[in-house]
């Protein structure tokens, strides 16, 4: 199973390689488009950035992910919140539990209550 995934790693790898291979060229992005830019009187050199296609590429990639990865753990919220109330009332339940067998062991016999808590033990 290891080498399954040391062989599917070194594909990504390869893939990932020559895509960044093929996309060396220089592109222009802009954070805003230039009429809006000359609008509010943006500077330009503020406004834009050269750089490789392929970190163009990779960087939309890996914000995909991380607002994917975002927006998933913002959606189970709802599912984390019940879990840790039931897990919340299952101690609360042992608690009370224990708590009736120590004072039903205090009540009862001796020998009835060292069985119980070896029952309890197991």
């Amino acid at each position: 199973m290891r080498y399954i995934r040391y062989a599917i790693l070194a594909v990504i790898a390869i893939c990932l390689i020559t895509v960044a291979l093929a996309n060396r060229e220089p592109v222009t992005l802009n954070l805003l488009p230039q009429g809006l830019a000359e609008l509010i009187s943006y500077p330009s050199e503020a406004n834009s950035a050269t750089l490789p296609l392929f970190v163009v590429i990779f960087g939309g990639i890996i914000g995909g992910l991380f607002l994917g990865f975002v927006w998933e753990w913002l959606r189970e919220h709802k599912h984390r919140a019940e879990a840790a109330a039931q897990r919340r009332e299952k101690e609360r339940l042992a608690r009370e539990v224990a708590r009736i067998k120590t004072a039903k062991a205090k009540d009862g016999d001796d020998v009835l209550a060292m069985l119980e808590s070896s029952e309890t033990a197991r």
